[in-house]
């Protein structure tokens, strides 16, 4: 989103535009902003055979998921549903990883079925897996590194006490259960968490990685997950994609000189792709002066964006009606019964009753957390593509709500 002529665009439609036409709260993706971050991946990774698998949990839409299909991207997923959603997407299951987390093995069976590409993180999965299809099924082994790194401690995943995958201590017990089911291993899996910023963290995953992959002569690829730290406000220090694509891709290609062969080098991205592209669009119901604060209440809530109130994450917030306006001391928040603040003590431009609100940097876990909180509906999202804004998800009904819910006698 820019401003041109006193007007917020996205490829040059207004943003006031597109919030009448569809109404708000409304997500909007722009898929020049996805399709550029997919490309600079693909640029930085340049040095190395890189397979891009977009996480999907950060943002689900078909439409989305079909967009980085065209654009050479796969999948990363964490649930059989996503693996479902992706392949009704047109993803070839060749094309899916899939890594769950404490699921039950059936579906870890149905994963097999469907023919995607399964990577296991406890030894119990590991060993029910040897049971069931020794060799003749390949897979993947997610491994903890111990290494705490990235953002909010929710989302650090390579920690000591993190329930994500098989820890590195526990190699010889990976070892024991892939020789005694004959399992072949086709590629190992690291991923530390989200918003790390720093090139030497990715590398100390690395050696850790080259130096397991020794043991395991099958290997197609090692996967480095991701946790590529974008900016959520101005003077954030974000992840060097260049320094680290050229830097990781150097020692990839070290360690496939000494492994024997080359192989595929993996990455996760999703917040990276997808979190700039999108923003929730909000109107400002009420603008409530107190003693001490003024409060701007939108007609939205955590139950659209739970990221600040769960991950005390910040999103940067314009009034795209009022763009030159006074500067005024505001905090912004929603309407749902609890705490529910987007952002506290912001500098907005003078809002008034009325006035549409951008919450920036939403594509991410924006849509994909949202829920029906207060029995609240999820807003429509659209997608703004070849200058034009489409609609690719419908604004929930009451009727949405109640489907499946079952009346009885009382």
């Amino acid at each position: 989103m820019e401003l041109v002529d006193y007007n917020y665009v996205i490829q040059k439609i207004p943003v006031e535009d597109i919030c009448r036409e569809f109404g708000t709260p409304l997500y909007v993706y722009d898929a020049d902003k996805i399709i550029n971050q997919l490309k600079t991946l693909k640029g930085a990774f340049s040095g190395a055979d890189v397979r891009i698998k977009y996480a999907a949990k950060a943002l689900t839409n078909v439409s989305v998921l079909k967009l980085l299909r065209k654009h050479g991207a796969g999948i990363d997923a964490v649930s059989i549903e996503e693996v479902q959603i992706a392949i009704g997407a047109g993803f070839k299951p060749s094309e899916i990883m899939y890594t769950p987390n404490c699921v039950g093995f059936d579906e870890i069976r149905e994963a097999v079925k469907l023919g995607v590409s399964v990577n296991l993180d406890n030894l119990s999965s590991l060993m029910k897996f040897g049971e069931t299809y020794g060799s003749d099924y390949p897979c993947g082994v997610r491994l903890n590194p111990h290494i705490l790194a990235g953002g909010n401690y929710k989302i650090s995943t390579g920690h000591s006490n993190s329930k994500f995958g098989i820890s590195i201590y526990q190699l010889p017990r990976i070892m024991e259960t892939v020789y005694k089911y004959g399992i072949k291993v086709n590629g190992l899996h690291v991923h530390t968490g989200s918003d790390i910023s720093e090139t030497d963290i990715f590398l100390k995953m690395a050696d850790i990685l080259f130096g397991v992959a020794r043991d395991f002569p099958d290997l197609r690829f090692l996967d480095f997950g991701s946790g590529f730290k974008v900016a959520y406000k101005e003077g954030d220090i974000t992840t060097n994609i260049y320094d680290l694509g050229l830097r990781l891709s150097k020692a990839f290609a070290e360690f496939c000189e000494q492994y024997g062969r080359k192989l595929e080098l993996w990455i996760e991205p999703g917040k990276y792709i997808v979190s700039e592209a999108g923003i929730l669009f909000a109107r400002a119901n009420v603008v409530k002066a107190t003693p001490s604060v003024t409060f701007v209440g939108l007609n939205s809530g955590f139950n659209h964006l739970v990221r600040p109130m769960m991950y005390d994450a910040y999103h940067h917030i314009i009034n795209v009606s009022n763009p030159t306006g006074s500067k005024r001391l505001y905090t912004v928040v929603g309407y749902i019964c609890e705490t529910d603040t987007f952002g506290a003590d912001r500098k907005l431009n003078e809002v008034r009753e009325g006035d549409t609100i951008a919450i920036l940097n939403a594509g991410a876990y924006g849509y994909s957390m949202a829920s029906n909180y207060n029995s609240r509906l999820r807003p429509a999202e659209v997608m703004v593509i070849n200058g034009e804004a489409k609609l690719i998800r419908k604004r929930e009904t009451i009727d949405d709500l109640l489907r499946g819910q079952i009346e009885i006698d009382v």
